[in-house]
């Protein structure tokens, strides 16, 4: 099981630092943020499943824990999605006919 959440957690702390290096921010730094979200969000899911069902069954722990910790990358993915994309880019996507004002004909059709 733990394979599993290490490959899990390969595969979307690079997903959402390509979502940060899009928005223009530090790869690196999210995807940390990742991993610490993961890992609370684990323990968190893993303290309530004890609460709940107590140490009788260990597999609906492990379950609830991972169902958890992929909510916790979530939660750093939304942030990612909500902040606004790099600048730079939408700068160079602005072409030289963006730019002029709409020709007569154009103006005739609207």
């Amino acid at each position: 099981m733990i394979v599993v959440e290490i490959i899990a957690l390969v595969f979307l702390c690079r997903h959402n630092g390509f979502l940060a290096e899009r928005k223009g921010l530090s790869a690196t730094k999210w995807k940390w943020y990742t991993v610490a979200a993961w890992l609370a969000a684990e323990l968190a899911g893993l303290l309530f499943g004890m609460a709940l069902f107590g140490m009788k069954d260990l597999y609906a722990l492990s379950a609830l824990a991972l169902i958890s910790a992929f909510g916790g990358f979530l939660y750093i993915n939304a942030l990612l999605k909500k902040m606004p994309d790099d600048i730079e880019e939408d700068v160079n996507k602005i072409g030289i006919s963006d730019l002029q004002p709409p020709r007569k004909e154009e103006r005739d059709i609207q």
